[in-house]
């Protein structure tokens, strides 16, 4: 069993193997934090503890087992919010002390490496390591090398860290930018579905490329959202239309076909340029890091993986330099527990297993063979 609380996602799943997803089960708290504008810590974690016990037991209940038959209860260490953090594996070692069972300590990054597995197995596919991971979503946007121990690419794996965000995860800048624009929380899946619908409307700004200093795979995302902050503050022609849709919100109106009739030609194609921004900066420096390691395969997680113009990006990008890409099913790329099973299968073969002071580790590197491998 995995479980999983590294931020606002309360999640339980069985999986067999490492492989095979028996039950997969996510409450979320959108609906709690998206007054805010964001994730609230405080009430993140509060959450958690309500959540977590019900979710447990559908995902038991979905997987058609008892607690007997598990071999072993994994649980998220971190990277994440240390409170949030903490409901999960003190529920997951009281779980595991209660039952006699086995407890294995996750990174959540690694997680999302296996999610891409996961995927990749119910096709029948086996990507080749070692490959190129980039791992982007609302906390993280980092790029890694990816290594098997050997022929066995259900791990464990060791990791290389290739270069990160300086500043603003990539799913973060959507979430400001879609804030700015009145256009509500999460940002992503909205501005995604926007810019899709831009088509031809005239650009009102041009992005350039981003750039970093020292090391040329690091990412930055701030300086983009604050240029789009300061694109509209010179421009108040577009302030009515943020100021109609912050009153749709207000109302409970924020689907894509509520939102669309109140965004005029200039705010799409501000909306397509800002994607068209981000996606060249993940797509270009993912590129460069297959041609600086000399590999063949890309794999693509995290939250905004699901975003279907990156997904299109890079499948052009990698068909066109003879690049195998894989990415995990929309319903496993944002935060679930069946990655976080799937990522511990190697750990409990094993027998590297956490004990009773394990502790939530809010910053939580993934380089090296992972804790536990």
């Amino acid at each position: 069993m995995g479980i999983e609380s590294s931020c606002d996602e309360t999640a339980a799943a069985v999986v067999e193997d490492g492989r095979k997803i028996l039950s997969s089960v996510v409450a979320s708290q959108i609906d709690v934090h998206r007054k805010y504008g964001g994730v609230v810590p405080e009430l993140a974690s509060r959450e958690h503890l309500r959540q977590i016990v019900p979710v447990v037991r559908e995902a038991m209940s979905q997987a058609g087992l008892q607690f007997e038959q598990l071999d072993a209860i994994s649980v998220t260490q971190g990277p994440g919010l240390v409170g949030s953090l903490l409901v999960g594996i003190t529920y997951g070692k009281t779980l595991a002390a209660a039952m006699g069972k086995p407890l294995v300590a996750v990174n959540h990054l690694e997680g999302h490496v296996h999610a891409v597995f996961l995927e990749a197995f119910q096709k029948g596919q086996n990507p080749k390591l070692p490959a190129i991971c980039l791992i982007v979503s609302g906390g993280h946007t980092v790029l890694y090398e990816v290594k098997a121990a050997g022929e066995n690419v259900s791990g464990p794996f060791s990791y290389r860290k290739l270069g990160g965000t300086r500043d603003d995860a990539a799913g973060e800048a959507y979430d400001k930018v879609a804030k700015l624009l009145g256009l509500g929380y999460p940002g992503g899946p909205i501005l995604d579905r926007l810019a899709s619908a831009a088509g031809n409307a005239p650009a009102p700004v041009k992005f350039g490329p981003t750039k970093t200093r020292g090391n040329p795979l690091d990412f930055s995302f701030s300086g983009l959202k604050t240029a789009v902050l300061y694109h509209l503050r010179e421009h108040p022609e577009y302030t009515k239309g943020i100021q109609q849709r912050e009153e749709a919100l207000r109302q409970g109106h924020r689907t894509f076909a509520e939102l669309m009739p109140l965004c005029n030609s200039a705010t799409l194609g501000l909306v397509r340029e800002f994607q068209r921004a981000v996606l060249r900066d993940l797509v270009d420096r993912s590129m460069a890091a297959v041609e600086q390691c000399g590999v063949e395969t890309i794999l693509v997680s995290g939250g905004v993986s699901a975003n279907s113009e990156l997904r299109a990006w890079f499948e052009r990008n990698a068909r066109a330099r003879g690049i195998q890409v894989f990415f995990p099913d929309r319903s496993l790329s944002t935060d679930n527990a069946a990655m976080i099973a799937a990522a511990a299968f190697a750990g409990f073969q094993q027998k590297h297993l956490a004990g009773v002071n394990l502790n939530a580790r809010a910053s939580m590197p993934l380089e090296g063979k992972r804790e536990g491998s």
